[in-house]
């Protein structure tokens, strides 16, 4: 699926109605099945930006076309069949603790079924040999009947990304996949991730803090500072002084955040407390 920015603006997710714009006057165009990596120091925009592109956010100026159409001139009922075609990933899967790993994986096909089988899979998954198939693409067959809560950070991530590789969306759009994850874990999410979508010839955008992942895997490089384009370039034409410049004050965000503590993908979390109300 493409897209197109035509001088978009757009505030955080968590933004207040009167908070400034964290994406400002962005202009770009994604043709369908292009795969391509958005890098930027922290507060840059990425994940505005992903969130502007799965009509998420509605844009403050500008306009986003999606497909052949103008999203925000759609009807509701138009507009989430639009959403069905497409997958955001968060950087923290919302995934509920209790709940089992192959219920999570096959909710990524929720857009594509009906009430009454979305209700009965709540119980009796009816695809799980889907769900083991996307599980088995990131090292976590041994999982599908795990509680999500049992779980360390780095296999909830990874989770997160085999429910995106499980639904069948024409358009990819991962937020920092890669926070909760060891360097071989890693490369073996971006390799998988960039694997499926060149398979199912759909379009891959992906937020990356590993500056060397982003550009030893993805054809085209968008970098954001600020809020604003700093560069649309391909991977080999992203020399080290544009890096410098992109990162400033930041530069220690070009090797990617350290690897450590129980959040990541070398120790498991306790179980998480859930209080009812």
């Amino acid at each position: 699926m493409k897209f197109v920015f035509n001088g978009i603006s757009g505030r955080h997710p968590a933004a207040s109605a009167s908070a400034p714009a964290a994406l400002r006057r962005v202009s770009l165009e994604v043709v369908a099945g292009e795969q391509l990596a958005v890098i930027g120091p922290s507060g840059a925009g990425k994940t505005t930006f992903l969130h502007l592109v799965a009509c998420a956010l509605k844009p403050s100026a500008g306009s986003l076309q999606l497909g052949d159409s103008d999203p925000w001139a759609l009807t509701r009922a138009q507009l989430q069949r639009l959403r069905g075609q497409l997958f955001l990933a968060p950087q923290v899967p919302p995934l509920p603790p209790r709940q089992r790993v192959v219920i999570s994986v096959l909710a990524g096909r929720l857009p594509h079924e009906s009430l009454s089988a979305s209700l009965r899979s709540l119980f009796y998954p009816v695809d799980i040999a889907l769900a083991d198939r996307a599980l088995a693409r990131f090292d976590l067959s041994d999982k599908l009947f795990a509680r999500v809560d049992r779980l360390s950070g780095g296999e909830r991530q990874r989770v997160g990304l085999a429910r995106a590789i499980a639904s069948s969306a024409r358009l990819l759009l991962v937020d920092e996949p890669l926070s909760a994850l060891d360097p071989a874990r890693s490369k073996q999410a971006i390799e998988t991730l960039t694997s499926v979508a060149r398979e199912r010839g759909a379009t891959l955008v992906a937020s990356l803090h590993h500056v060397e992942m982003a550009l030893a895997n993805f054809p085209r490089i968008v970098g954001l500072r600020a809020g604003e384009l700093a560069f649309d370039l391909p991977a080999d034409q992203v020399t080290p002084q544009r890096l410098h410049d992109l990162y400033a004050q930041n530069l220690h965000e070009l090797s990617g955040p350290a690897i450590s503590g129980p959040n990541f993908d070398i120790a498991p979390v306790p179980p998480v407390v859930m209080n009812c109300r």
